[in-house]
């Protein structure tokens, strides 16, 4: 028989307890996030649909799909299908190449403010290119 009282469940957990990280001195200044891609498109989204003095109503409309659901994907908070990302781009004017590209140009500006981490390449290379996974 067990030491508990009859009328508690015993728990067990599902995932393992986590593990203490060992603490980082105080002058090591924590790395900056990434941005996130569904940042950047919706911030591009945005910009782009105020720019033009729309309102959501308007360019979810012409892009045939919901308000809520443009609203989400402008603050970040959904990931995109392309098919969603293109009809929106299209309903600003835009094609789905200039709104993937005005996100990297984001990225670009956004990571360039602080020092680079070069995995690959040589010290002087850039990569200036687009890549996208699915």
């Amino acid at each position: 028989m067990s030491n508990q009282a009859p009328n508690q469940a015993r728990v067990i957990p599902l995932r393992p307890p986590a593990r203490q990280e060992p603490a980082r001195p105080q002058s090591a200044a924590p790395a900056p996030r990434e941005p996130l891609w569904r940042h950047l498109v919706g911030d591009v989204l945005r910009r782009e649909r105020l720019a033009q003095e729309r309102t959501l109503k308007d360019v979810a409309d012409a892009a045939r799909i919901s308000m809520p659901y443009l609203s989400e994907v402008e603050r970040g908070r959904k990931e995109a299908s392309s098919e969603v990302l293109a009809a929106a781009a299209h309903a600003l004017g835009l094609g789905l190449g200039d709104l993937l590209s005005r996100a990297q140009g984001e990225l670009i500006r956004l990571t360039s403010r602080h020092s680079p981490v070069r995995s690959r390449g040589t010290a002087g290379s850039s990569y200036d290119g687009l890549c996208l996974a699915a």
